[in-house]
């Protein structure tokens, strides 16, 4: 590929499954998003990472395509999932109502628009419950027309929250009311959303719900663009963060530390809360209590550092980028 075709219309889906435990089948979903069943690579597709969890037994798989091609990259992604997933037999800490639980599509950089986004996710959920006979999904995000309800209310509505969530009481917005095998899918679009996780050295799963709650958006004085979930982990408890982009500039007094990551869309700024800032604010809430962090991990990559690592992957025709990221580093 040309450097100078470089960086145009790309697309990033950071694909939720409901298995870590058995790493060649989400290995081998990854490769069927990058070739096609006849052994073919697919033009300007790649894989940036895989992130396994075995305790919450689900992993998320970096995606990164043209626009154009980005559908036919998830859906035989997700056919092969389906075929390897059954959720009657998973157990995780995780919540979770589906094989492929979720389907978010996001826009990199100015030449992708959400609406675009939207417009292929929206594809994508017809295309998953046409392919794969059972499957149902619900909408979120720009591709939840018109309302764009979030994800956080969208999961709740459908009763994702809930320990053992009743799939006869979910009406799915596109497919047939949801079976035990597949579930049911959350397949939306918006701007780039991160994922950071902080470990604290607690088993307290109550007291890991208190910072949760203190530092989410909802709160008073939580951090702008932040869903959080406290969950046992590794013998400790993560707060687990989705970092969602905000629009504009966030409030001044946020940025007295590390800058807030910009970027932009369409013309229109965006930022997202830096991971330092997250794990400072959990840190200070659990050593009010003499309890110490374990360490942060983030889920993948930052906006910035998606782009950059798409963008090298595909100038130098690497699709399974996941293998080779430790040895090819910016």
């Amino acid at each position: 590929m040309a450097s100078g075709s470089l960086g145009k219309q790309l697309a990033a889906c950071l694909l939720n499954i409901s298995e870590a435990r058995r790493t060649d089948l989400v290995q081998t979903v990854a490769r069927t998003a990058v070739y096609t069943t006849g052994g073919v690579r697919r033009e300007g597709t790649t894989v940036l990472n895989i992130f396994n969890d075995y305790d919450y037994n689900r992993s998320v798989i970096t995606i990164v395509a043209n626009i154009d091609s980005i559908r036919e990259a998830i859906l035989s992604a997700c056919e092969t999932a389906c075929g390897l997933i059954d959720m009657r037999a998973h157990t995780g800490v995780h919540p979770c109502m589906g094989a492929i639980d979720l389907i978010p599509i996001y826009p990199l950089g100015e030449e992708v628009g959400v609406e675009d986004c939207a417009r292929e996710a929206r594809a994508v959920a017809q295309g998953l419950t046409e392919r794969v006979q059972g499957t149902s999904a619900f909408l979120f995000g720009w591709a939840d027309r018109p309302l764009q309800r979030g994800l956080s209310q969208r999961r709740k509505e459908m009763g994702w929250f809930k320990k053992t969530p009743d799939l006869q009481a979910v009406n799915p917005d596109v497919g047939p009311q949801p079976q035990q095998q597949f579930g049911l899918t959350g397949v939306g679009a918006s701007p780039y959303v991160m994922n950071c996780n902080v470990t604290i050295d607690t088993q307290d799963i109550v007291f890991g719900r208190s910072i949760a709650t203190a530092i989410r958006e909802s709160t008073p004085g939580g951090l702008p663009g932040l869903q959080v979930l406290a969950l046992p982990h590794e013998g400790a408890v993560e707060i687990a963060c989705n970092v969602e982009s905000i629009k504009g500039s966030p409030p001044s007094h946020m940025t007295a530390g590390e800058p807030w990551p910009f970027f932009s869309i369409g013309g229109q700024l965006y930022c997202h809360a830096p991971a330092s800032l997250i794990t400072a604010r959990v840190a200070e809430l659990a050593g009010r209590q003499g309890v110490g962090i374990k360490g942060t991990a983030l889920v993948g990559f930052t906006p910035l550092e998606c782009r950059a690592l798409a963008e090298l992957a595909l100038s130098q025709g690497i699709g399974e980028f996941w293998k080779e990221q430790h040895r090819i580093r910016m």
